[in-house]
């Protein structure tokens, strides 16, 4: 689970980064990034935020907030705030994504601190959801 959280942490604030570049990319990336790898991780932001994405900006911009709010990462929380501002956000919409986020947070620190039964809890969803 942490890799998946990690994983898409990653790609929430690639994506995020990538949409409020512009040509040049800004001095902390610069400043932080292995120099050698920066153009190919440029590339891969384009990449996600590129003609096939399926998410528009806004909500994966809420996304990388939500997740930025739990790492927690000031930089982060920071930078998505306002790129999802600057792609339409409003204010009940940034207050829902980080409501969203605290409220899957809590769940998973109750169900993990219980050690609760993954499988069991996997049945229930299914039966919750109609899945076979």
């Amino acid at each position: 689970m942490k890799r998946l959280i990690s994983a898409f942490t990653l790609a929430a604030l690639a994506v995020g980064a990538s949409m409020a570049l512009a040509q040049e990319p800004p001095k902390f990336y610069k400043d932080t990034y292995p120099e050698f790898a920066l153009k190919s991780r440029l590339a891969a932001e384009d990449v996600l935020a590129g003609d096939d994405a399926k998410l528009d900006g806004k909500t994966r911009e809420l996304i990388a907030l939500a997740v930025a709010a739990q790492i927690p990462c000031a930089y982060c929380v920071y930078f998505h705030d306002k790129n999802a501002r600057a792609k339409g956000a409003s204010d009940a919409e940034v207050r829902e994504a980080v409501a969203t986020s605290a409220h899957v947070r809590h769940w998973s620190t109750v169900l993990n601190g219980m050690a609760y039964d993954l499988d069991a809890f996997k049945a229930e969803v299914d039966a919750l959801m109609g899945a076979d």
